[in-house]
C-alpha cells in the first residue's frame, strides 16, 4: 500500500479539485454559487470521470441548501474515485495525506483553510463503508486523521485505531483521541481538572426526556444535583442549532413538541455573564498544547455564536476581540496556562479546537472541543484589520507542528 501513486495515474488529467476552503469562501463572500453550480455541472456531465468536478458540485450544492443531493453525488463521487490531491501553493516541503469521511462541512477538520498558500501539498483519502480502498497510496511525510467525531463516524474512527497505530508514517490527530472529543466524551476526559468547569451532561432518549416534561422525572433523575435550568440539544447539532435553555417542566414539554429528534444531550446550565451583563465566548485553537484565540463572540444574549455575536454591527466588541487577540498569551492565554496544557495531556490530541468561556469565579468553561471546527481568515479586513496576521499565526504554527511531527524539525531549527 506504500508504493508512490498519483490520483490522476492512468487518466485523463481534469481540471484541480477547487476544494473546500475556496468554495465555503466564495459563499462567505456571497459570490456567485449557482454560476458555478452551472459550470461544475457541466463539466461533470461532458466527463462522467471527472470527479474532481463531481466532489466540487457535491459540496456546491451543500452551500445552496441541496443536502441530500450533495451528499449523494459526494458518496458517488469518492465511489469512483476515493482519492484527491491539492498541491501545494509553493514547492512542496511536506506532504500531508488526510484521512476523512462522507459527510457534510462539519464531518472532517476544514484542514485546507489551515494550509493555505503554503508548502504543504494535500493528498485527501476517502474511507469508510462502501468506499473502495484505493489500489496504492500516494508517498507521504505524515498521515492526519481528519475524519471528526460524531455518531456517524465513530464506527470509522474506532476500526482505524488498530491500523493507524501501526502506520509507517508520524500520525497527527489520533482515532482514539479524536474519540475523545464528543460532548459527553470530552466531560468524562476534563472531570475533576483543576481549574475548569466542564458542564455535568448526560445522553437522554426522548422517552426520559418526556418523562422530565410531564413531570414524573425530573433533571436530577438524570445528571444527579442539577436542577433547571438545563441545556436540551439533538445528538450531533452544532452552532445552537436545536439547542434551547429549559427552565421548567413545561418549558421542556414545549420544546419536544417543536422537536423530532430521538436522542438528546442534557446539560448543567453554568452562568457565565460577565460583570457588564454581556457573554463572551472564546474560540480557542490548541496546537501542539499551545493555545491561540480563534474568535471572540461578545452578546447580551447567552447563546453566543460568532456570527450572531453583535461583531460586525458592534465597532466596541471588535475592538475588545482586537485587543483580546493582541494581549492573549498575557491574558486570557496566561489565565488558564495550566487548564490548557491539562486538557492538552488529557484529550490527546495535537490539533483541538474549543469553545469556552470563563466563569464569574474566574475558572474555565469549556462547552465543546473538536477537530472540526472553522479556523479561517475569511472576514472582511476593512472591519477587522487586526484578523489576518493574528489567523497567520495559527496557520504557521498548524505547519510547524506538521513540520515538526514529519521530521522532528521546524523553521530555523
Amino acid at each position: 500500500m506504500n508504493d508512490i501513486a498519483s490520483p490522476a495515474d492512468g487518466h485523463i488529467e481534469h481540471p484541480p479539485l477547487i476544494g473546500k476552503a475556496r468554495l465555503i469562501t466564495l459563499a462567505f463572500q456571497q459570490g456567485d454559487l449557482e454560476a458555478l453550480r452551472q459550470e461544475l455541472l457541466a463539466r461533470a456531465r461532458q466527463d462522467p470521470d471527472d470527479a474532481n468536478a463531481a466532489l466540487d458540485l457535491s459540496m456546491t450544492l451543500l452551500l445552496l441548501g441541496q443536502r441530500d443531493t450533495a451528499l449523494a453525488l459526494q458518496r458517488h463521487a469518492v465511489q469512483s474515485q476515493p482519492l484527491y490531491h491539492m498541491p501545494a501553493a509553493r514547492p512542496a516541503t511536506l506532504r500531508l495525506l488526510a484521512l476523512v469521511s462522507c459527510g457534510d462541512f462539519l464531518a472532517n477538520t476544514p484542514l485546507e483553510f489551515l494550509i493555505a498558500d503554503s508548502d504543504v501539498s494535500l493528498d485527501i483519502l476517502y474511507v469508510g463503508e462502501g468506499v473502495p480502498a484505493p489500489a496504492t497510496l500516494p508517498e507521504h511525510d505524515a498521515l492526519m486523521i481528519a475524519i471528526g467525531e460524531s455518531a456517524a463516524n465513530r464506527p470509522l474512527l474506532q476500526a482505524l485505531t488498530g491500523p493507524v497505530g501501526a502506520w509507517h508514517k508520524p500520525v497527527v490527530n489520533r482515532p482514539e483521541h479524536v474519540l475523545n472529543t464528543s460532548r459527553d466524551g470530552l466531560s468524562a476526559a476534563l472531570r475533576g481538572a483543576q481549574g475548569i468547569v466542564v458542564p455535568d451532561i448526560a445522553r437522554i432518549a426522548r422517552a426520559a426526556l418526556s418523562a422530565i416534561a410531564d413531570g414524573s422525572a425530573t433533571p436530577s433523575t438524570v445528571l444527579p444535583g442539577v436542577d433547571y435550568p438545563v441545556l436540551v440539544r439533538p445528538i450531533d447539532t452544532h452552532a445552537g442549532n436545536g439547542l434551547a435553555k429549559i427552565d421548567d417542566a413545561a418549558g421542556m414539554a414545549q420544546y419536544l413538541a417543536g422537536s423530532e429528534a430521538t436522542d438528546f444531550y442534557l446539560t448543567r446550565f453554568v452562568e457565565y455573564r460577565s460583570a457588564d451583563g454581556r457573554y463572551r465566548k472564546y474560540r480557542v485553537v490548541l496546537v501542539d498544547g499551545k493555545p491561540y484565540l480563534g474568535h471572540l463572540g461578545i452578546s447580551p444574549r447567552w447563546m453566543v455564536h460568532y456570527l450572531n455575536a453583535d461583531m460586525a454591527e458592534n465597532a466596541a466588541n471588535r475592538a475588545e476581540e482586537a485587543e483580546q487577540m493582541r494581549d492573549f498569551d498575557s491574558g486570557f492565554g496566561a489565565r488558564h496556562t495550566a487548564a490548557f496544557a491539562d486538557i492538552h495531556r488529557r484529550v490527546g490530541l495535537d490539533y483541538l479546537v474549543m469553545d469556552c468561556a470563563e466563569t464569574q469565579d474566574g475558572r474555565l468553561l469549556v462547552f465543546e472541543g473538536d477537530t472540526c471546527g472553522v479556523i479561517h481568515a475569511m472576514d472582511p479586513e476593512d472591519l477587522y484589520p487586526y484578523k489576518p496576521a493574528y489567523m497567520r499565526r495559527i496557520f504557521a504554527a498548524f505547519q510547524e507542528m506538521l513540520r515538526r511531527k514529519a521530521f522532528g524539525t521546524s523553521v530555523g531549527a
